[in-house]
């Protein structure tokens, strides 16, 4: 089983993170955060991850980054040694106006490019400088690379929605067990 428990506790935060990547998609999310919440439900949702995510803390900075950081370990620890794995993925999806690109390569490094740009300062609560901050962090946690663009469309509660599809199913393709492969999918022999 691919799965991974994670608990972070600091004087800021406490956060519980499980993940089951080989799942259906079922989720339970409570960050006090509303639309982070829709966000993570749609991640989970689209990707068929089981999620459980169980966030407190002082303020949205430190629970969006400490979730980023808790989901990103959970990832690391689920794909174990990576044997197997596709190793990329990627999706287009349209949502009503917009058109989001996503493509992953769980290759061991961390990168991202976000070409995404918001109009609003806030989305529905949410601060939307925490939406970049939230996929860099995760990138940077569990090491992988992320390329992210706005193909097009003007309404940011589509963008962001989008923008979490199009990464869950993304990173559904890029962690799926390919039956060919017996071993990691690199030259180097490790991931």
């Amino acid at each position: 089983m691919r799965t991974a428990e994670v608990e972070r506790r600091t004087k800021e935060t406490d956060i519980k993170v499980s993940l089951n990547l080989d799942g259906k998609g079922n989720y339970e999310i409570d960050t006090s955060i509303k639309f982070f919440d829709h966000l993570l439900s749609s991640f989970a949702k689209h990707g068929l991850f089981d999620l459980n995510i169980r966030a407190s803390g002082d303020n949205e900075h430190h629970i969006i980054e400490d979730v980023a950081i808790s989901l990103g370990d959970a990832f690391k620890k689920a794909l174990k040694d990576k044997a197997g794995i596709r190793r990329f993925g990627y999706a287009i999806i349209p949502m009503d106006d917009v058109l989001m690109l996503a493509s992953v390569d769980i290759g061991g490094r961390s990168h991202c490019v976000l070409d995404i740009h918001f109009k609003r300062k806030s989305i529905e609560g949410l601060s939307v400088e925490m939406i970049p901050h939230f996929l860099e962090t995760l990138v940077s946690e569990c090491r992988i690379n992320l390329h992210a663009k706005l193909l097009d469309g003007k309404n940011d509660h589509h963008k962001s929605e989008a923008l979490f599809k199009a990464l869950a199913l993304a990173l559904d393709n890029a962690t799926q067990i390919d039956p060919r492969r017996k071993d990691v999918p690199s030259t180097k022999g490790m991931l």
